[in-house]
């Protein structure tokens, strides 16, 4: 045996050596050396995973949620972490031209079905008799939204009739509710609006009221003083 074939049927150089002997030939290993360039990581999923919590939380939250509680919820660093995912699945629901989009509503965040599907979901909204208000109802409801936090006497002032019975039903269906009490001889109860209200009626804050003319805090005060019949008083659209 030369040299060579020693050293190629060496157990220590055989292992180590490109090349195996087979049937009498040399047969070339693949090299199992490791590249000097390692391959790149593959992308960390933690960003992804957070974002699919958030999603996830979304999804089966009732209402909306203020960006603190869902960085929260999420386990994410914090609010402002929070607005970043929510921004980036606003971009994915945009691009995939997704049936629903997280709108700001009310305080917080909420995921909700596109407004151009209403049509076809309408059907399926069973409880949308509950929130139908009379017209009496509407109107106590729209005064006390613009002019809150109000009396009921001054609510009963402006429309020229007794509220006492509207402001009850709309306590109930959580349109309105008590704030506080005023510092007038007897204490009263002061009213305002719930995020309830701003969530049926499609509204951030209630800033977003519409401008109406007539509606202004001064308007009402005068309307108040001359103690007229009625004020029909159209409510925010969503």
């Amino acid at each position: 045996m030369t040299t060579l074939a020693r050293r190629l049927t060496s157990p220590a150089l055989r292992w180590n050596s490109p090349l195996v002997l087979r049937g009498g030939g040399a047969v070339r290993r693949p090299s199992t050396a490791v590249s000097a360039a390692p391959s790149p990581a593959p992308r960390p999923r933690t960003t992804v995973a957070r974002r699919t919590r958030l999603e996830a939380i979304l999804l089966l939250a009732d209402e909306p949620l203020p960006l603190r509680r869902l960085a929260k919820m999420a386990n994410l660093e914090d609010a402002t972490e929070a607005r970043t995912l929510l921004d980036e699945l606003r971009r994915l629901y945009d691009a995939r031209g997704a049936a629903f989009q997280i709108t700001q509503i009310a305080g917080g965040h909420q995921l909700l079905t596109r407004p151009i599907l209403a049509p076809w979901l309408q059907p399926l909204a069973a409880d949308k008799a509950e929130l139908r208000l009379t017209q009496p109802a509407m109107e106590t409801l729209a005064v006390a939204a613009y002019r809150q936090p109000v009396l009921r006497a001054q609510i009963e002032a402006i429309r020229g009739v007794q509220c006492g019975d509207l402001l009850r039903q709309l306590m109930e269906r959580d349109l309105l509710r008590i704030v506080g009490r005023s510092q007038e001889l007897g204490r009263p109860i002061l009213y305002g609006t719930t995020k309830r209200f701003l969530r049926v009626f499609g509204l951030k804050s209630l800033d977003d009221l519409p401008r109406v003319a007539g509606l202004s805090t001064a308007d009402l005060a005068e309307d108040a003083e001359a103690d007229t019949d009625s004020a029909t008083i159209p409510l925010a659209t969503s």
